[in-house]
């Protein structure tokens, strides 16, 4: 079942509208923010007040915030690294897009699962160094729905395993 918006997403959505530039010969009556915001103060405390366009960016990426993947354990690291832990699996994402690189990781990830991979290696290369690029995506997707209840962990590779354009994924256990 679908719950109803809450008072203080229907405020930040008010505010995103007002952004927004209707098609030409198209007027769009939309709800002015202070009058949501006002219908919310009954029931909720209000939001804080959002002056321009970046500070309405920055409560947005609140909303979407997953919190990163926790790193490796200390001590399984060094294991990993004085290779006494094997890495069961590998996958190299290597020359596919964003959206064609996700269900492979998601694919591989559940894979490895079911087999009863705990540590797995994912190849993502360096990139140009832009949060867009799938090093910089890759723990985005491992700290988000499905996966993110099957992760562990997640540590930059050692060097000797690819260094800054690898990942060291640590897997749970399925009961």
């Amino acid at each position: 079942m679908k719950r109803p918006p809450r008072p203080e997403e229907m405020a930040l959505w008010a505010r995103v509208a007002e952004t927004v530039k209707p098609l030409p010969g198209r007027k769009v009556p939309r709800p002015r923010a202070e009058e949501t915001v006002a219908k919310a103060a009954d029931a909720h405390a209000l939001p804080p007040k959002l002056e321009g366009r970046a500070a309405l960016a920055k409560a947005v990426k609140a909303v979407k915030h997953k919190p990163p993947p926790e790193p490796l354990e200390p001590n399984r690291s060094r294991r990993v690294v004085k290779e006494r832990e094997v890495i069961a699996g590998r996958v190299d994402l290597h020359g596919l897009t964003l959206e064609r690189a996700r269900p492979v990781l998601e694919g591989f990830i559940l894979g490895a699962v079911e087999r009863g991979d705990r540590l797995v290696l994912v190849i993502t290369g360096k990139g140009s160094g832009g949060r867009e690029t799938l090093r910089g995506m890759t723990p985005l997707w491992l700290s988000q729905p499905p996966l993110r209840t099957l992760v562990a962990g997640v540590q930059q590779a050692d060097r000797k395993h690819g260094g800054e354009g690898a990942l060291y994924v640590a897997l749970k256990k399925l009961r």
